[in-house]
């Protein structure tokens, strides 16, 4: 399973536990981010289509051609209740790939939201839907169908990899890949990490100041900060 394939469509692909996914579905897209190395996170220009949208499942992928959206009728076929379709592009291209209608097919494939590095169309009917989309651009130019892509294959979106089958998150702050063979590790880590923010939150709140509970002002000395009256 090459990203470089074109015409194929892979039926089997390994998708991530989805107990892990559930208890992944429980944490915002940040604390994952940090809980997992700082990796994983999509370009910042993949947006949401409208301020709501957030998803949780396993990934289905899509290579497209630029201006054709043939490829995600295909990968329609593909989805499973949870999965997420993540879209990408041989080269850029931000015409409106994705819109109600396929909308409508994929929700009713269990589909649990998109994301596209390209564009999309009636906004207004995916926030009426509640299907969420994170794309990088909203436009109403049309696409065709005449040329192949692939179907899970490995792909970069946003300048990150996922493989069929990793967990994708999304929510206002961004979008994560897990890969699939760490989705259980990192909900544990993100579990931990709220809990750890948790007694840093309570902290705040009582007015203690991140200078001492971070133990800055050591090094702050140290690099020459001084306070003046």
């Amino acid at each position: 399973m090459e990203h470089t394939e074109l015409g194929v469509v892979h039926t089997k692909i390994d998708r991530a536990d989805p107990e892990a996914v559930a208890e992944l579905a429980k944490y915002g897209v940040a604390t994952i981010h940090e809980a997992m190395g700082r990796v994983g996170l999509m370009r910042p220009y993949l947006r949401p289509a409208y301020p709501s949208a957030r998803m949780c499942g396993t990934a289905v992928t899509a290579l497209l051609q630029p201006g054709d959206n043939w490829m995600l009728h295909v990968a329609a076929e593909q989805i499973q209740d949870g999965d997420v379709v993540v879209a990408a592009c041989t080269t850029e291209s931000e015409d409106g790939f994705f819109g109600e209608l396929l909308a409508t097919s994929f929700r009713a494939r269990g589909c649990r939201g998109l994301i596209i590095d390209g564009g999309v169309r009636d906004v207004t009917d995916l926030e009426r839907m509640d299907f969420p989309v994170f794309s990088r651009a909203i436009n109403a130019k049309g696409t065709v169908k005449a040329t192949l892509g692939s179907v899970n294959v490995p792909v970069v979106c946003g300048n990150a990899l996922v493989r069929p089958g990793d967990a994708i998150v999304a929510d206002a702050d961004g979008v994560v890949v897990v890969p699939r063979e760490r989705a259980a590790d990192v909900a544990a880590a993100s579990a931990a990490r709220e809990a750890a923010e948790e007694g840093k939150r309570a902290q705040f709140r009582a007015g203690r100041l991140g200078l001492d509970m971070y133990g800055m002002r050591g090094p702050l000395a140290g690099l020459g900060l001084r306070y003046e009256d």
